[in-house]
């Protein structure tokens, strides 16, 4: 996905030297991929236990943690609710 994008922002550049505003995409693109296109790579910036865990592969740890993160919450929401509304649960594991 990457050479994908490095070589479509590579033509965008090339088609910039007739009309300006190509390179402005140019821009965009990549500004769209560095956001949303990695994996998550925000979503492990945004956590605090920050900093590289490994050598060239900081973003697959990232999405892991992004991941168990998510897990953990939806398992403490998944308690409370057990715990809150016993009588709900028992019919909902019963359905299942």
């Amino acid at each position: 996905m990457g050479t994908i994008v490095l070589s479509g922002t590579v033509v965008l550049v090339i088609l910039g030297f007739g009309n300006h505003t190509w390179w402005l995409v140019a821009v965009a693109l990549l500004f769209v991929y560095m956001q949303y296109g990695r994996g998550g790579a925000s979503a492990s910036s945004g956590g605090s236990s920050g900093g590289s865990s490994g050598g060239g592969s900081g973003a697959v740890p990232g999405s892991y943690r992004a991941y168990r993160d998510r897990r953990d919450k939806q398992a403490r929401w998944d308690r409370r609710y057990r715990r809150e509304r016993p009588l709900e649960s028992r019919r909902q594991a019963r359905e299942r």
